[in-house]
């Protein structure tokens, strides 16, 4: 027998984390995430499973993040019954993680329903529920790290540092024969809270992640990064607006209140006033102050009860912070896709005198990319925003190793007898990354995969493909025509008024609709020939 491995996402993208082992009968899966970014790529999430979860033995999940594990509620919902390996602090997040999720489904799909442009088009249902999130969550077996378990007959498995957020792990696993060892997501090198990545080494595959693999970071203390928030939490106030941080709720958010906390007992910041507008991320601070002695950088304080911070929950007093100015406003989601966020973007872009912070990669297609990016105008929620509020960015708050880093972490857990395969990026941060571990012959074989793709996997051999990928999803992938109508729509009607002419103006609408139909009529008889 032999070990297969099929590739069901982040593969050329950086979100969807989900790889199959197969050896004999045993099936699992390390990780099991949901795809974010574009609309088409989210749409992803939708789609019919390319596995049988009844047919699943168990599951070993990396860490907590979304991107990694929010399918997990869809696989129990459709027939999965087996354990869900992960370390106890991943657990203990994920109660919160997978049940707000499911809400987030369940909003998104009524909110969705209501919307006027979508009068008459079929009725959006959630990918799953609230009552699915909390079922896979029972699902959960903790396991300490470098500690052997057997998730499924014939798989051993143990799990490493991983350096990324509180919990995160690598995967390591033998099975006929063959030494495997998942990245997960790597922690960049003196990152806060947590100790620096570690594994073993001497493999015969590593699935290694390249969210950075084609940029350098300039590495700073963590006093160094606090001086860099010290400026632009300073600059926000001489504004007079607010300071807008689109944040993940999970890890980026805690590092953040760490920081500011520090500066505002240091009396660095004067008197700011704190809002986390996120209860996930509330939620997610209180396993942060469970496992406060794990914690490193904190000075062995209190810093998320310092009084400068405040906690919102309810919906009524986040809608007060419409009228507030001068504060610091904390709210996920981090890539501006979903959540509070979007609603404090709306009000907040147009003011000149805001400040909008991004201290987090933002994938291709998102809306944070997209305003990152320059954009002008956005659309949110169905209605055109301007941007008119300064546009900020820390690179130094990131969760992920840089190229440096990971070069360095692949060589450390070298020699790899078969293959090194690069998923977890995009297109041009794997390439740049392959090439560089080509140079520096860190494995004989590199691979970059493509969801769907397949692979045999046997000790001491570069791995055999199989199986094709899909080739469809290229278009999913990064930005979308979604993407590029709301550029068009958020410029169309300033674009139009600038025809003087009404007569011209009129034509020009005429000939844009005459377009239209053209492709609606193509698209009609080239169904009529396929009939």
């Amino acid at each position: 027998m032999t070990l297969s491995l099929t590739i069901h996402g982040a593969a050329r993208t950086v979100t969807g984390s989900c790889h199959e082992f197969a050896s004999g009968d045993s099936r699992i899966l390390v990780d099991c995430g949901m795809f974010q970014g574009s609309r088409s790529l989210e749409a992803l999430n939708f789609e019919a499973l390319a596995f049988d979860p009844k047919t699943i033995d168990a599951i070993v999940l990396s860490h907590a993040h979304i991107d990694h594990s929010g399918l997990l509620p869809r696989l129990v919902a459709e027939g999965f019954t087996g354990a869900i390996w992960c370390t106890v602090e991943t657990a203990d997040l994920l109660e919160f993680m997978l049940a707000d999720a499911g809400r987030i489904q369940e909003y998104e799909a009524e909110r969705r329903n209501r919307r006027r442009d979508r009068a008459g088009d079929d009725a959006f249902e959630p990918i799953y529920t609230e009552q699915d999130a909390i079922a896979a969550w029972r699902l959960t077996r903790t396991v300490p790290l470098d500690q052997w378990f057997e998730p499924a007959p014939g798989f051993r498995a143990r799990l490493w540092n991983a350096g990324h957020i509180l919990g995160s792990a690598s995967v390591e696993l033998q099975a006929e024969g063959v030494r495997l060892l998942y990245s997960g997501d790597v922690g960049p090198d003196n990152k806060a809270f947590h100790a620096d990545p570690d594994s073993p080494s001497g493999f015969d595959y590593v699935i290694c992640e390249s969210t950075y693999g084609d940029r350098h970071r300039e590495h700073v203390s963590i006093e160094d990064r606090r001086t860099l928030l010290e400026a632009e939490i300073l600059g926000a106030k001489a504004r007079g607006g607010n300071l807008v941080i689109p944040s993940f709720a999970l890890e980026r958010t805690q590092e953040l209140l760490l920081d500011i906390a520090m500066l505002s007992i240091a009396g660095r910041i004067g008197n700011t006033t704190v809002f986390v507008d996120s209860p996930l991320a509330n939620r997610a601070t209180t396993v942060f102050r469970k496992y406060a002695d794990q914690l490193e950088d904190t000075g062995g304080r209190d810093v998320f009860g310092h009084p400068s911070i405040q906690y919102v929950n309810d919906v009524a007093e986040s809608m007060r912070l419409n009228s507030v100015s001068g504060a610091i406003i904390l709210a996920a989601s981090g890539m501006c896709e979903a959540g509070r966020i979007r609603h404090h973007l709306f009000y907040n872009l147009p003011r000149r005198d805001s400040t909008i912070l991004f201290v987090g990669f933002q994938a291709e297609g998102s809306l944070g990319r997209v305003i990152l990016d320059g954009a002008q105008r956005v659309r949110i929620s169905g209605r055109d925003v301007r941007v008119r509020a300064q546009i900020r960015r820390i690179e130094s708050y990131s969760a992920h190793a840089d190229q440096t880093e990971l070069l360095e972490w692949i060589a450390e857990r070298g020699p790899i007898a078969g293959s090194l395969l690069l998923d977890h990026g995009e297109a041009g941060a794997i390439e740049e990354l392959r090439k560089l571990a080509q140079s520096q012959d860190l494995a004989a074989s590199i691979i970059v995969p493509e969801i769907g793709e397949k692979y045999e996997l046997s000790p001491g051999k570069p791995a055999r493909r199989t199986k094709t990928g899909r080739v469809d999803l290229q278009e999913a992938i990064g930005r979308d025509w979604q993407n590029n109508y709301a550029d068009l729509a958020t410029s169309l009607k300033r674009r139009l008024a600038g025809i003087r002419d009404p007569r011209a103006r009129r034509q020009a609408i005429e000939e844009m609709r005459r377009v239209l139909d053209s492709y609606s009529e193509r698209e009609a008889a080239g169904s009529q020939e396929e009939r």
